[in-house]
């Protein structure tokens, strides 16, 4: 994509959902931190059954280390990699109790030395709960940012770094949730609505007609409108 129809991509997509969030319940840094460890391999929906039984009982660090690894995962037992998450979590909130007075640290160093955490779960925290400008590539982002030309990258890290350098400052912050929220309801992975899609016509993927995008209305158009 050129630099003016990704502007038209993000002003279609902001005008679309004008307040993105994440489809994550939570009410404190902490309890995005835990959500955003247990959803990995998983999705939002069943992370969010869980916690939702978890948080009124435990949403600290000093409550969750004291359910223990065996009680915590009586709570998560229906996600996946359960064992392994419940470990993670509780050896985070040791190092939080520890080192950080409980508090979730707000750069990406601290965050990554958090068991379970990575740089897609520390991109995640830094952008929602701290309105830093950060770039979390999951398959959803993977997929669009390469489906439509806008970022197109081997990995998830390529692709990162691509949105940082591509991605308008003034759509920065926001432009993690609606990439993800645009992936996960319009540009799925087997059968993209295409023909419903609110960017087609900047979409630089060659397939979308097939999947009933309309015809692509002249780049010179749409940078006249500009």
């Amino acid at each position: 994509m050129t630099k003016k129809q990704i502007q038209v991509f993000f002003e279609r997509l902001r005008e679309q959902r004008p307040h993105p969030k994440t489809e994550l319940n939570y009410t404190s840094p902490f309890e995005l931190l835990v959500a955003v460890t247990l959803s990995a391999q998983a999705t939002d929906v069943s992370v969010n059954k869980a916690t939702d039984k978890l948080f009124p009982v435990a949403n600290t660090p000093e409550a969750i280390y004291a359910l223990g690894v065996d009680g915590l995962k009586q709570y998560i037992k229906t996600i996946g990699l359960y064992n392994a998450k419940a470990k993670n979590v509780i050896k985070a909130c040791k190092i939080l109790i520890e080192k950080h007075n409980s508090v979730v640290p707000d750069n990406r160093a601290d965050l990554e030395a958090l068991p379970g955490v990575g740089r897609k779960t520390a991109n995640v925290v830094l952008n929602t709960a701290f309105g830093q400008p950060t770039m979390a590539v999951d398959t959803h982002i993977f997929r669009v940012s390469n489906r439509t030309g806008l970022a197109i990258g081997k990995n998830v890290l390529e692709v990162e770094h691509r949105l940082v350098k591509v991605i308008p400052k003034e759509f920065m912050i926001d432009s993690h949730h609606w990439l993800i929220l645009h992936g996960r309801y319009t540009c799925i992975a087997r059968k993209p609505k295409c023909y419903e899609c609110v960017v087609a016509d900047v979409c630089q993927w060659p397939d979308r007609f097939e999947f009933g995008a309309a015809k692509s209305i002249p780049v010179k158009m749409i940078e006249d409108k500009i």
